[in-house]
């Protein structure tokens, strides 16, 4: 049986918690002591939808100074190889720093311009992350909401990781907009129907 590959890379500042999201996705597991993340890591979970497998790449992406501009740049640096041709993107913020949503904007405009011309419209879902400390936050979540979906053109979530409120939502919303816009189904909505197989699962 041949199985569809998804990528998806998964971008932000650092502390933002974009592993403790992906963690809580694939193992429901949450660390309370912060690590940095300094080298890429790639997780493949194997995901069922509408009854066919697929194996996602997940992309934990170290802090970029840029989205590479040019093939030249992407092959270059490690942390950056394939992000040119992913089929979706994840860009994760701290709803309680603003910088971290700045940097958010940065990534996305430069995605929007610098992307291989024949996948340009890759999905991408802005995600807000720590919800659990929701009276810290910089703005309310309507403005950041109509911004992102209405100006950017892109899908909008807000989570948190720590709790695991609404991290396997963002997931099914990513990879049904991704295999959405594959061609392979002309659902615009696709639903997580199986569980992940923990045994399909390997860090690389």
């Amino acid at each position: 049986m041949v199985v569809e590959t998804l990528t998806v890379a998964v971008l932000g500042a650092p502390k933002v918690g974009k592993t403790a999201m992906i963690r809580q996705f694939l193992y429901h597991d949450f660390a309370e002591t912060y690590r940095a993340t300094e080298s890429r890591y790639t997780y493949r979970p194997a995901v069922v939808f509408n009854g066919e497998m697929y194996e996602v790449k997940i992309m934990d992406v170290p802090f970029l100074t840029a989205f590479p501009s040019n093939s030249s740049q992407e092959w270059s640096d490690l942390k950056c190889r394939g992000l040119r041709n992913t089929d979706a993107f994840v860009l994760v913020y701290d709803i309680c720093n603003l910088e971290s949503f700045e940097y958010v904007k940065m990534l996305r405009q430069q995605i929007q311009e610098n992307r291989a011309s024949s996948t340009s419209e890759a999905p991408i879902i802005v995600v807000g992350n720590k919800r659990d400390l929701q009276r810290q936050r910089f703005t309310p979540r309507r403005t950041l909401s109509m911004l992102v979906k209405k100006s950017w053109k892109c899908g909008y979530l807000e989570c948190s990781a720590k709790y695991n409120w609404h991290v396997v939502l963002l997931f099914k919303e990513l990879l049904g907009s991704a295999v959405a816009h594959s061609g392979k189904s002309s659902h615009a909505a696709l639903h997580l129907q199986g569980a992940l197989q923990r045994n399909r699962c390997s860090l690389m």
